[in-house]
């Protein structure tokens, strides 16, 4: 168990389960460098960034909920949670100044489209272990909107993604404590990385005494050569 000292931002889950060494250029250097995919992010999550709420029929909408939890040693803010109107038998809880129960629905607001890789899944899973731990109550799914399809994904927080949330979050702690900033490993997703000019992942690290060879070698050719 983790004190609020401890906690580290939700959304590094996110940086980290799509590539290690985003997360700590962003993280760890404090780097960050805007293109066109996070300028767009940034119109998008305008509206979601303004607190508030609205209950519109059976579903109550809380924007920018803040969210913490000591077990994963997180804290962060969620787009938006809604709380869905259920059944009086089923299982809920209570909402100031509403009747009736309600259950948590994390959404999750992205620029674009759905990723190859599950770093979406794990951000709003991580969002809705948080509310398990502050509600005391289950949440079996949220869901992933997207702004390019204006779609929505429905995402079942199942074992396999709640274990997985939870060992992402044990290696953001350990990284966190290390300091030390993963070395670069390019691949397709780089192209789209606000941070590649920085990352640089398309460099190519020589080993510096094959270095100082090539220059011995040039020394002697010269040398021969006069």
């Amino acid at each position: 168990m983790y004190t609020e000292d401890d906690l580290l931002p939700l959304s590094g889950l996110q940086h980290l389960a799509y590539c290690p060494r985003q997360f700590a250029l962003i993280h760890l250097e404090q780097a960050w460098a805007d293109n066109l995919f996070t300028a767009e992010g940034n119109v998008l999550h305008s509206r979601t960034d303004e607190a508030g709420a609205e209950t519109r029929g059976d579903i109550h909408i809380a924007r920018s909920l803040r969210l913490q939890s000591l077990a994963l040693g997180l804290a962060g803010i969620a787009d938006v949670v809604e709380f869905h109107r259920v059944a009086e038998n089923s299982p809920g809880l209570e909402l100031p100044r509403l009747r009736g129960r309600w259950r948590p629905y994390p959404v999750e607001y992205k620029r674009g489209r759905q990723k190859a890789s599950d770093c979406d899944e794990i951000q709003v899973c991580a969002q809705a272990l948080c509310l398990e731990e502050m509600l005391g109550m289950e949440i079996a799914e949220g869901a992933l909107f997207y702004g390019k399809t204006r779609r929505r994904k429905t995402v079942r927080f199942d074992a396999k993604l709640r274990g997985r949330t939870g060992e992402l979050a044990a290696e953001m702690h350990r990284l966190w404590r290390a300091g030390q900033t993963p070395p670069a490993v390019y691949g397709p997703k780089c192209e789209q990385c606000s941070l590649q000019d920085l990352c640089m992942p398309r460099t190519v690290k020589r080993d510096a005494s094959g270095y100082l060879d090539r220059m011995l070698d040039d020394l002697i050719e010269d040398t021969r050569e006069t």
